[in-house]
């Protein structure tokens, strides 16, 4: 609806219903620890990948299967795999 036609009082009422329904807003801090959890997560899956090819002995050591590191693997882009 086209507000500068609306009365006052819808005007207010379509206000309050907007603010209801609105996205939720995150602040600053929020998107930069994304972003930093982001970038651990490939780092860890691009040394996952380092250690499955130089060094496959040490997945074992680390605790995880060889199907686990290659379904990490496989969480990175595809032109990064």
């Amino acid at each position: 609806m086209n507000d500068v036609f609306a009365s006052a009082p819808h005007q207010a009422v379509c206000t309050a219903e907007r603010s209801d329904t609105s996205p939720r807003r995150y602040s600053l801090a929020a998107l930069r620890s994304a972003i930093v959890s982001w970038r651990e997560q490939t780092h860890f899956r691009w040394e996952l990948k380092r250690i499955s090819r130089d060094n496959p002995h040490l997945i074992d050591d680390i605790g995880l299967t060889r199907r686990q590191v290659e379904e990490e693997i496989a969480k990175l882009p595809f032109w990064q795999r």
